[in-house]
């Protein structure tokens, strides 16, 4: 299983970015994993900041992000989207997306690492003031 993240970058306060996750080698339909983005910002732990059930049926968002931040999953194209407007500079960290074979009706208590065993490497979105 792979998952190839992309899309960051350096921008401005106030600024938008779309990350992107293809995902490949998935055993079961892409449909039924559950996704995620997670972060990690210099000196903290990774952070689960959405995640998002099989089917999309739930879908959960830290405080942090919430107003701000939509995932989005394209099942032809076996790829996860992360659209980020608004961004601060509180924002910039190291953005991981990942997926969970075994997908919860609802993240809100379990959008962390020790749910989710596919990973991808991270893409680094620097947010300047």
């Amino acid at each position: 299983v792979q998952l190839q993240a992309s899309g960051g970058g350096l921008v401005q306060t106030g600024g938008s970015l779309r990350l992107s996750c293809a995902v490949s080698g998935l055993i079961f339909d892409f449909e039924d994993y559950g996704i995620g983005w997670f972060r990690q910002a210099p000196g903290k732990e990774r952070e689960g900041i959405v995640c998002s059930s099989a089917r999309d049926a739930s879908t959960w968002y830290a405080e942090a992000v919430k107003g701000r931040f939509h995932i989005s999953r394209d099942i032809a194209g076996s790829t996860v989207y992360l659209q980020m407007n608004g961004l601060k500079p509180e924002d910039t960290a190291v953005y991981y997306c990942s997926a969970d074979p075994i997908s919860y009706a609802d993240y809100a208590s379990t959008c962390s690492i020790p749910h989710f065993g596919l990973w991808g490497q991270g893409t680094q979105v620097t947010v300047s003031s």
